[in-house]
């Protein structure tokens, strides 16, 4: 049986039947509600909201501690459901709280960053850099196209990277079925190939209410793939290691999507120049990133060759246990290097 939200609502206006989802009997039966709000626009849809028996909680960071704070107070407070509305952080704060609370999450989403949105893991940070928690999926997900086209441009576009680099993530999860004999879930990888492929070759932007529309249901869905899978694997793969190696190492450094589309990226160069395989997709994903404007070397994401070559090589790291086209070729460090130097060449403007 597949997992899936009770409600997924993406749409102009959809804010306003948030009041509605949240009194489904499904979801709360009394109407005790908890609202969590990020600080930017989640705190404006908060204010408005007309739930005479809601509570609102201000969620300021993405922590570990924050989320644990929070589900503290949703615990001792009795309630039945909470929503978190507001960006990426505000999310998946509130989808750890909720799961620790023991209680349904409804997904109000701002922006389009990262495919989070509806996705059964959270990822907060801690005291040594970030972890990727195991939570709930949403029972609801809400996602207001007024909103998000009020949300700043560079955060929109950069869910673009991170649901294309879906396709990176699926080369590899396959990659460790052959090798490995890891087992690939096929649903899973239907889902997550769709939702890339949805966005890949469309030539409107983000300015297009239509293609915002695309994106969002492409996150959502690639957040069920991962629902599927019971894991992130159809969505991370060497990309999300490279991310997370560039997180830690670089702090502040770029975002989440950029930084995923640039991983995508350059594990499809690896298996082009060492494999003989994706060269074709690679070209796809470049074309896609600079329609875009995502950034698609090192110097577009605040590093040089050498610093991207010094996370490349800490990426595995970042994932123990997952097996991607980083693993498989075991590169020496100078190989890494002149490799990063050539996918410079390759993939520059």
């Amino acid at each position: 049986m597949l997992p899936s939200p009770l409600t997924i609502d993406v749409r102009r206006g959809a804010i306003a039947s948030l009041g509605s989802v949240l009194a489904d009997r499904r979801i709360a039966t009394e109407g005790r509600i908890a609202v969590a709000v990020g600080p930017g626009q989640g705190a404006q849809i908060g204010a408005d909201l007309d739930l005479p028996n809601c509570e609102v909680f201000r969620v300021e960071g993405g922590s570990i501690d924050v989320a644990t704070e929070l589900g503290k107070k949703l615990r001792s407070g009795a309630y039945e459901a909470v929503a978190g509305i507001g960006g990426g952080k505000t999310i998946d704060v509130t989808k750890f709280a909720a799961s620790m609370a023991g209680i349904p999450m409804v997904a109000v989403a701002t922006n389009l960053a990262h495919d989070g949105i509806a996705s059964p893991t959270a990822s907060l940070e801690h005291e040594s850099g970030k972890g990727s928690y195991g939570v709930s999926m949403p029972i609801a997900v809400v996602i207001d196209v007024d909103y998000v086209q009020a949300a700043p441009q560079r955060l929109v576009r950069s869910g673009i990277g991170d649901v294309v680099s879906n396709l990176s993530a699926i080369a590899d999860w396959e990659l460790a079925g052959r090798e490995q004999g890891e087992p690939v879930d096929g649903m899973a990888v239907t889902f997550a190939r769709v939702a890339a492929a949805a966005v890949l070759h469309r030539t409107d932007s983000v300015e297009s209410e239509e293609f915002l529309t695309v994106l969002a249901e492409a996150l959502v869905l690639s957040g069920m793939a991962m629902s599927v899978a019971g894991s992130s694997r159809p969505a991370s793969g060497a990309c999300h290691e490279i991310l997370h190696a560039i997180t830690h190492l670089y702090p502040g450094v770029s975002n989440h999507g950029e930084l995923a589309g640039v991983g995508a990226l350059f594990a499809f160069f690896l298996r082009s120049r060492h494999q003989g395989e994706g060269e074709a997709t690679m070209h796809d994903i470049r074309a896609c990133l600079l329609r875009h404007e995502l950034p698609v070397v090192p110097a577009e994401i605040g590093l040089d060759d050498e610093q991207f070559a010094r996370a490349v090589v800490y990426a595995p790291e970042t994932r123990p246990g997952r097996y991607t086209v980083l693993e498989h070729l075991a590169l020496s460090e100078d190989e890494i290097r002149r490799s990063v130097g050539e996918y410079v060449k390759t993939v520059g403007r």
